[in-house]
């Protein structure tokens, strides 16, 4: 017998059983979505590495150790998109949807690579749902998509889900508080681990998005960007906080969010859900105004957020949200003999011409194991169709849950309005 082959590491497979949870959870965002006016963009699932380099950033984690990287037989340097947001921005600039008119509001559901280890709401291969918003600068903007993310965990009934919020300025206020961070951590140099003493040089603010426990403890006591602000950036974040007042969502500022990618500029959030353990962050987001020059485009205001769905799910697992099953089949028919097989067939493919779930055997079962199987699939009514039932064109629609049944005529008579009919009659009860 040959060796089973068995998935790689940090990648689960959705099974039939379970796959009803993800399309319940992608039909609510896909809802919210498009109340909000976003518009679903798909990019390919590898991209130029170097869109990665300068849009992610550099000396970001990411792109220092998680990416997927490989080589093409031409020589050509490919990655598999480590996160949404850089191939949806390469998208606009490559097919100009600014002449589209501004704003641009897109959204994507999308799966992540990134090679780190793989742990309770963290796999190496993941899926996002993200919302990008491209040519709006104004701090309503900023609140609109938080409001959009509050919107989303209201609807799937998340409980103490708390929203927490920064702004960690523009590239010239950034410019002093990276000073004040330098000065700071180079009296703590010695106790750094290697990486943030790379990152001291090149970004400090790096540091405080360390996963080190040494390297978190020194960043406690670290200058916080919030106190250097300039006017402009001071301004857009007070104003955010207004508007996010306005709309009655509640939030607190947390000045030691930065968030873990380069791009981001002001305004930085997460939505942040406790009792799953370490990965307590749903959702993570804000904006990223520079983005888009940087990968060779005209200046161009933007923000977005992304929510891990593997996190989500288990946040609403843990606090025993129900999510609503499909509904059972409507009809499951129990065959025996070819003659019965082939009229099961005609009434099987009529019903779902109509939009109903039917089914009959197709691997050869005796009755009683069609009929174990039909309960197992929990089948709203079952027909038993046999050599007399052929030859009289009768048969008996069975009600499994109340156990009535109707005498019903085949051919014809048996179609899917009539079936249709049946289901809205008193004989259904309120099965349908």
């Amino acid at each position: 017998m040959a060796q089973l082959i068995k998935k790689i590491k940090g990648t689960e497979d959705i099974l039939p059983r379970d796959s009803y949870k993800w399309q319940f959870i992608e039909k609510v965002l896909s809802e919210e979505a498009r109340v909000f006016g976003f518009k679903e963009i798909r990019t390919p699932v590898f991209e130029q590495t170097g869109l990665f380099v300068r849009g992610v950033g550099e000396g970001t984690d990411v792109v220092q150790k998680e990416m997927y990287t490989f080589e093409t037989k031409g020589g050509e340097s490919l990655t598999l998109r480590p996160e949404g947001t850089a191939g949806a921005a390469r998208a606009l600039l490559e097919h100009s949807l600014t002449n589209d008119g501004l704003p641009i509001k897109a959204n994507y559901f999308t799966t992540c690579y990134r090679y780190e280890k793989p742990q309770a709401g963290r796999q190496r291969e993941f899926h996002q749902f993200g919302m990008e918003v491209y040519g709006a600068d104004s701090p309503v903007a900023d609140a609109e998509l938080i409001c959009a993310g509050a919107s989303i965990f209201e609807r799937l009934q998340l409980q103490d889900v708390r929203l927490e919020i920064n702004s960690i300025g523009c590239p010239a206020c950034r410019k002093e508080y990276h000073k004040a961070l330098k000065e700071y951590f180079a009296s703590h140099k010695e106790t750094l681990c290697g990486t943030c003493n790379d990152r001291l040089e090149k970004n400090p603010m790096r540091i405080l998005d360390c996963k080190s426990p040494i390297c978190k403890e020194i960043a406690k006591d670290a200058p916080k960007i919030i106190d250097y602000l300039c006017e402009d950036c001071k301004d857009h974040f007070e104003k955010v906080k207004t508007y996010l007042e306005d709309a009655g969502v509640k939030y607190t500022v947390n000045p030691t969010i930065v968030r873990g990618l380069d791009y981001y500029t002001n305004t930085v959030f997460e939505f942040i859900c406790d009792g799953i353990g370490a990965q307590s962050t749903v959702c993570g987001g804000g904006r990223y105004n520079g983005l888009i020059e940087e990968l060779g485009g005209n200046p161009l205001p933007a923000l977005g957020f992304a929510i891990g769905l593997e996190r989500l799910l288990m946040v609403m697992d843990a606090q025993g949200i129900e999510i609503p099953k499909p509904e059972a089949p409507a009809l499951y028919i129990a065959a025996l003999g070819e003659s019965a097989e082939r009229e099961a067939f005609s009434i099987v493919n009529s019903l779902r011409q109509s939009g109903l779930e039917a089914h009959f055997d197709i691997v050869g079962r005796g009755l009683k194991a069609q009929m174990k199987y039909a309960d197992k699939i929990g089948a709203k009514f079952t027909l038993v169709l046999g050599d007399n039932e052929i030859e009289t064109q009768k048969a008996q629609l069975k009600n499994m849950q109340t156990s009535e049944k109707t005498d019903i005529r085949l051919g014809e008579h048996f179609n899917s309005d009539f079936f249709a009919a049946l289901i809205e009659s008193e004989n259904a009860g309120n099965l349908f």
